[in-house]
């Protein structure tokens, strides 16, 4: 039984060590020393205290108490130990045990195990957390594994795709996860169409290998509809910036007509040279755009645009505002004087629209600026050198004017370097549709409305009316129009088109019926404008305020209009 013993206590993996009554060790075998640190043969019959540092033996062998399952360091090592006293057949205590093992190994591999468990946990989060949508295939290419961002991007949920093929996810373009399985290389930046979403997204796909072997595929899915939305507003903001001094480009000016390709292919001649250039047009034909779009497409355009409407203001203020003033040169001037609008358009372009409205006077002034490039303040004698792209717009018959007396011949062939004729709305009406569109998406803006269409009826009703107004008033009449709409109301329809049309139609077919009592076809046209003036200042009870701003005109035009045709 004792070789037994012995065999047992040689092989166990615990450690072993007893004492007798009086704190002696009695046995001790070899695991035991190897954790203690002695050697067998040195500890046998050494008192217990004197080999093992704090030992509670000798407590359990006065307590007669049992010690089960305690966990305690031992030297370097971390062991747990059960305490047992030993006794005699009468029941009396003659010594104590104690039983060990080295759980250090056991104990390291649960920190590493929670460790690891905090890791998984972060990287979890992590995972979780990435905005970008991520999705992992196994070998065969299935879902094993998605992030929320994912759901966001695509529409599905993490239960949904688990063990769904690669390509489950794709409504255009080819699965990058497949991809990567075959070739066991990275694809980057392929653009594709995700469902149900049917968001445009930028994908890359890499293998995941572990020792060199293929585990399966990572795709992320990079959301443009972000980026696309930042452009948007980029785009508006560059728009808000143009709208501070030029606000229309070359992309504003709609229109497919020969006529308006045209003008707009001048347009771009003009603005690649430094030239003046004169706008011909009818009242609302876009001149004010194309002098925006001259500035915005030239090398001028990162400088100011300034425009002024010489119609609008009287001719001592018009000169003060166009070539500023010094201190004291008259009652109420600033303190220090004030720059002119030349000066302030200084390496810009300055817009004289209206120009054939400036007086004499005036008309000298300019000359000069086009001839000598500088100006002179009201009040001032010294000169002021001004370097400024000047374009000019009219809606009337500038030679004419010559010959009448009105407008000064030296100052007309100044201006008419680089003339552009823009057309009239009644000349390009397979333009209309684009216009439409254009104002529908505009008044969507504006209005907050969802307007996406205009019916057949009403375009043909645009189309047959001659359009006095021209791009303006067909822009007043789609924004009328779209007010006339209820909320939910998405198209236009003949209803919405004021009655205005009719009568104006009426009109017109009259005048085209006489035709015969004009000579020309300048005529005809100044004598229905005089009729439409007419009819619109007594709409307005003869209010010539209002007229103006209904016409859309200054008040200065309305009463050159009112002399030139004899309205009373």
């Amino acid at each position: 039984m004792k070789k037994e013993l012995e065999t047992f206590l040689a092989s166990t993996q615990d450690g072993v060590i007893s004492i007798d009554k009086n704190c002696k060790i009695n046995l001790i075998n070899k695991k035991a020393a190897e954790l203690i640190g002695v050697k067998r043969e040195e500890a046998i019959n050494k008192d217990i205290n004197k080999v093992v540092k704090d030992t509670r033996l000798p407590h359990v062998l006065k307590t007669g108490k049992h010690e089960l399952d305690w966990q305690q360091k031992l030297g370097k090592y971390q062991i747990i130990t059960s305490r047992i006293p030993l006794k005699d057949n009468n029941g009396k205590i003659i010594g104590a045990i104690a039983v060990f093992r080295n759980i250090t190994d056991v104990v390291n591999l649960d920190k590493q195990l929670n460790n690891l468990n905090e890791y998984k946990s972060l990287l979890q989060a992590v995972f979780s957390a990435v905005q970008d949508a991520i999705s992992v295939v196994d070998t065969k290419g299935y879902h094993i594994m998605v992030n929320p961002a994912y759901t966001k991007v695509t529409g599905i949920s993490a239960e949904e795709i688990m063990g769904k093929y690669a390509n489950y996810d794709l409504k255009e373009g080819d699965s990058l996860h497949i991809k990567v399985l075959k070739t066991k290389k990275p694809v980057k930046n392929t653009k594709i169409v995700t469902k149900p979403s049917g968001k445009v997204v930028i994908a890359q796909a890499a293998p995941i290998l572990v020792d060199n072997k293929l585990k399966g595929s990572v795709a992320v899915l990079h959301d443009i509809t972000e980026i696309r939305n930042l452009t948007k507003e980029l785009s508006e903001a560059q728009k808000r910036i143009r709208e501070l001094s030029a606000k229309y480009s070359f992309d504003d000016i709609v229109g497919k007509c020969k006529n308006i390709i045209e003008a707009k292919e001048q347009l771009i001649k003009a603005a690649n040279v430094p030239a003046t250039v004169l706008l011909k047009g009818e009242s609302g034909t876009g001149k004010e755009l194309f002098a925006h779009a001259i500035h915005n497409e030239g090398t001028r355009k990162e400088n100011q645009f300034v425009r002024v409407n010489c119609a609008a203001l009287s001719e001592t203020l018009l000169e003060s505002e166009l070539f500023g003033y010094e201190e004291g040169a008259f009652t109420g001037a600033k303190k220090g004087g004030k720059k002119g609008l030349f000066e302030e358009a200084n390496n810009g372009t300055i817009f004289l629209d209206e120009i054939s409205e400036i007086s004499s006077n005036t008309q000298v002034k300019l000359l000069r600026v086009l001839q000598e490039k500088e100006i002179t303040r009201v009040g001032g004698v010294k000169p002021i050198h001004v370097n400024v792209r000047v374009v000019a717009a009219t809606n009337e018959d500038l030679y004419k004017l010559v010959k009448e007396g009105n407008f000064r011949e030296d100052l007309y062939y100044r201006l008419n370097v680089f003339p552009i004729q823009i057309p009239p709305l009644r000349e390009r009406k397979k333009d209309i549709d684009f216009l439409v569109k254009k104002f529908i998406n505009k008044y969507n803006i504006e209005y907050g409305r969802n307007v996406n269409r205009i019916d057949i009826r009403a375009l043909n009703i645009l189309k047959q009316y001659d359009w006095p107004g021209n791009v303006r008033e067909l822009e007043n009449v789609i924004g009328r129009a779209m007010i006339n709409m209820s909320f939910n109301e998405v198209e236009i329809n003949d209803s919405h088109i004021p009655i205005l049309f009719s009568e104006l139609n009426n009109t017109n077919n009259e005048i085209i019926d006489k035709k015969s009592e004009y000579k020309s076809l300048s005529q005809a046209l100044e004598n229905y404008e005089k009729k439409y003036i007419e009819k619109i200042y007594y709409q307005e009870d003869k209010n010539k305020t209002k007229t103006a701003e209904k016409l859309n005109i200054s008040i200065r035009s309305l009463y050159y209009k009112f002399s030139r045709y004899g309205i009373e």
